[in-house]
């Protein structure tokens, strides 16, 4: 189809994971006449992962909306300080704030709350353990396509959970949050709680920490509705978050 919508769309990945698991809200979003990107992250570090996106950012002929699932949370939050980007979609994603990092906020889960099964370091590269990728990562998907995401896991830089935010484009840039309600990665409570401090539109569904690609539709509608958000608002921003400083409860 033709593109007849105002803004891009770029989709960022998250750690062990590469752009191929967009595919599906990828499909979706053409069909409905989007113009949609999909950022490859090295996953390396967050430095690099942010200009990865940048590179994609620079190539865009007009406004952007920036969606980002899990650590992608933390480089559409840096990268969305650019120039071409007019809105941020959080898809069970982290949302830091200034100063903060994948690894501060996993730092001290709740009582109960379900631990990712994340393996020691080699090398400086985190994996998920395979034997249990399914359950922690992606439980509503099945059995073979979860083996396959486990089985082809891209190894995920320490100093990408280590890297921090600088400036929080959520700050000055409206933004939207999907909650996955069963989510054994980022504990819902953890989403909705970094969702508010965000002030985030949020919306929530029942799904796996892979909700992107078992609800593929949820996830497009999430993304539209942003697009036509940004589209009908005023051009011109101030910041809607300077006295916004807690830090996001885990």
């Amino acid at each position: 189809m033709a593109r007849n919508k105002p803004f891009n769309v770029v989709l960022v990945h998250g750690g062990f994971v590469d752009g191929s698991g967009w595919k599906r809200v990828y499909e979706t979003l053409k069909r409905d006449g989007y113009s949609v990107s999909v950022v490859q992250n090295p996953t390396t570090s967050l430095a690099d992962d942010v200009a990865a996106t940048q590179l994609v950012l620079d190539a865009q002929d007009s406004p952007s909306v920036l969606v980002g699932h899990s650590y992608g949370g933390v480089v559409i939050t840096e990268a969305g300080n650019h120039r071409n980007v007019v809105g941020l979609v959080y898809i069970a994603a982290f949302a830091p704030s200034e100063g903060e990092s994948v690894e501060t906020l996993i730092k001290n889960p709740p009582p109960g709350a379900p631990v990712p099964p994340i393996l020691a370091p080699r090398e400086g590269r985190l994996f998920l353990d395979r034997e249990k990728f399914h359950a922690a990562f992606a439980g509503d998907l099945d059995e073979e396509e979860a083996a396959f995401m486990a089985d082809s896991q891209v190894p995920w830089g320490v100093d990408a959970l280590r890297g921090t935010i600088t400036k929080a484009a959520w700050r000055e840039k409206p933004s939207w949050y999907l909650v996955s309600t069963e989510d054994r990665m980022i504990p819902p409570a953890a989403q909705r709680s970094m969702a508010k401090r965000a002030g985030a539109s949020m919306v929530e569904e029942r799904g796996s920490h892979a909700i992107y690609v078992s609800q593929p539709n949820a996830v497009a509608a999430l993304v539209a509705k942003a697009v036509t958000a940004t589209a009908e608002a005023a051009p011109n921003r101030t910041s809607r978050h300077d006295d916004l400083d807690e830090h996001a409860a885990s």
